[in-house]
């Protein structure tokens, strides 16, 4: 069963596991959520799901979750490409990283095998450990704008040209995922 988060523009964001649709009594898509029946093991990290469609001008992403107790660190990534593990350097149209041993929320990309510099989002650090965050990754037709917690945390200009090649978010690291959508 394949499950899908309704994002504000009404596309959906999949995971690879399964193909039944997640829809509230009213058969509306909804927000994949381990408080569902079944689908706490979909959400599990490192976490791996299609976004249907790819990204577009409009499209967001929605990621709610609690930062472990003694968190190292944590990646959320928009690559280009479901079988990133098989492809020798696909291409990572955004990758953010939190860091917390120098409190540290970094933005980079690989196009062509290549990584860009580690920008540094802001001296404002959002994540405390053990405690639940909502980040948003918004595409607009040049960037992305990074919200965590509502405060707009930076933008990330795109190094990918074609946005719809921007098919997979990927989360790895020291959190819990509550919600994806």
């Amino acid at each position: 069963m394949a499950v899908q988060a309704a994002e504000k523009d009404g596309t959906e964001l999949q995971t690879s596991a399964d193909e039944e649709l997640l829809s509230d009594p009213l058969g509306n898509p909804g927000l994949i959520s381990p408080d569902k029946e079944g689908l706490s093991r979909l959400l599990t990290v490192p976490f791996c799901g299609r976004i249907r469609g790819g990204m577009r001008p409009g499209k967001k992403i929605i990621v709610m979750g609690i930062v472990d107790l003694e968190p190292d660190s944590f990646d959320v990534s928009l690559t280009c490409g479901r079988d990133v593990d098989k492809q020798e350097n696909p291409d990572v149209a955004l990758k953010l990283a939190a860091r917390f041993s120098d409190r540290q929320f970094l933005s980079c990309a690989r196009i062509s095998g290549k990584w860009t510099n580690e920008d540094v989002s802001t001296a404002y650090f959002p994540f405390i450990p053990d405690q639940p965050f909502r980040m948003e990754i918004h595409c607009e037709h040049q960037r992305f704008r990074i919200f965590v917690d509502g405060h707009q945390l930076f933008d990330f200009y795109h190094k990918v040209k074609s946005l719809s090649s921007i098919d997979t978010v990927r989360i790895q690291g020291d959190l819990q995922i509550t919600k994806l959508g």
